[in-house]
């Protein structure tokens, strides 16, 4: 990825890097993130200024790094290993261990062949919602 001196809105830079538009405004309010303000009080940050942090992201392993969150829009995303695949006709039950707790996904078996996962493997589940419902445990 060449990286010119080209003006971004924080919003830009945000989706560039990988991160929230929340997390690069308090980066930017915080000092950790240079950006010049417009005559209107708007920040831009030049592209310039992200290859530190996109060099630095590259060094991580690919479990930890932000790279893969660029090339999806969803930012929900949570990466495990597979605790099962099951496969029954035209759909399949992948099984993810995330943390200590498992995800479900029922997906086509057309995509689930395609992916070809298996146990052990590391993937992730792409979470889009607009409903989160909450239950009380107590």
């Amino acid at each position: 990825m060449a990286i010119s001196n080209q003006m971004l809105t924080p919003r830009e830079a945000a989706r560039m890097m990988g991160i929230s538009y929340p997390t690069i405004k308090q980066w930017i309010l915080s000092g950790k993130l240079k950006t010049v303000q417009t005559p209107g009080g708007h920040h831009r940050v030049a592209q310039s200024t992200l290859k530190p942090f996109l060099v630095k992201d590259k060094a991580k392993p690919s479990t930890e790094s932000r790279e893969r969150y660029r090339r999806v829009s969803g930012r929900n995303q949570l990466a495990g290993k597979v605790v099962s695949v099951r496969i029954e006709g035209l759909l399949a039950e992948i099984v993810l261990s995330i943390g200590d707790s498992n995800v479900t996904a029922i997906i086509t078996a057309g995509a689930a062949r395609e992916l070809q996962l298996k146990k052990g493997d590391s993937a992730a589940a792409l979470i889009k919602s607009t409903d989160v419902m909450i239950e009380r445990l107590d």
